[in-house]
């Protein structure tokens, strides 16, 4: 059972990054599309940038569940490093459960402000509800939550960070 939730999470973490990775590539590619319909046809598309900003959330919200999985968003280690054993496993759950409670709270408050906003139409794309535009909301909230699960089943609470090498002993001074 565990393993199988565990390559459910492997499977969306691998989801989340080609959609974000597509989601980059769409927005590095209508933003200059933009830019030439302005510029050089003197005559601009009113769709590039709404549509590069429904990218943007998508991103967004995408690459914060990759950072969260693997322990990218900013973090002070200050306190779990001067712990040890239960208090440092303690500490660890506790900071899970703010983190579910976001995921939840994102989740609960997306499904409304979605559900709000379903029967708006977008401007620029009259068949697009405005209420696609805050789908990422609860899925992340929801994704989120299935994180904070994964992570607590498997006690990973704060890794070793990695220290690179020092970029001085990498430059050549020829």
């Amino acid at each position: 059972m565990r393993d199988t939730y565990f390559r459910a999470m492997d499977a969306m973490h691998r989801a989340s990054v080609v959609l974000a990775g597509i989601a980059l590539i769409v927005i590095t590619l209508i933003i200059p599309w933009g830019v030439f319909t302005r510029y050089v046809l003197n005559s601009a598309s009113s769709w590039p940038e709404p549509l590069a900003i429904l990218m943007m959330i998508w991103l967004s919200f995408l690459s914060a569940l990759i950072c969260y999985r693997e322990h990218r968003h900013i973090g002070v280690n200050i306190v779990p490093d001067l712990l040890r054993g239960r208090a440092k496993y303690f500490l660890g759950l506790a900071v899970e459960l703010c983190m579910l409670t976001t995921g939840l709270f994102l989740l609960w408050y997306g499904v409304k402000l979605v559900q709000t906003t379903w029967y708006q139409s977008i401007a620029e794309f009259p068949i697009m509800s405005v209420g696609v535009s805050y789908l990422p909301v609860p899925i992340a909230g929801a994704a989120t939550a299935l994180l904070v699960v994964e992570r607590v089943m498997k006690g990973d609470f704060f890794p070793a960070i990695e220290v690179e090498d020092d970029p001085r002993e990498t430059v050549s001074t020829e």
